[in-house]
């Protein structure tokens, strides 16, 4: 279970919205979404991949 301001997003490949990785984030210092470039398993290569909801 996260503690504090922490809290857990998933990231979703933007180009075939495969949601491939989980992580935390603490929403009180970024506020903005999470956006970075990782492996997509689907897509074979590295893709940006955008924060989305649980």
């Amino acid at each position: 279970m996260p503690k504090g301001n922490r809290s857990i997003i998933s990231l979703e490949c933007t180009i075939c919205k495969e949601r491939n990785y989980t992580t935390t984030k603490n929403k009180r210092k970024s506020q903005d979404k999470l956006e970075l470039s990782k492996f997509c398993p689907r897509c074979r290569k590295h893709q940006d991949h955008k924060e989305g909801k649980v």
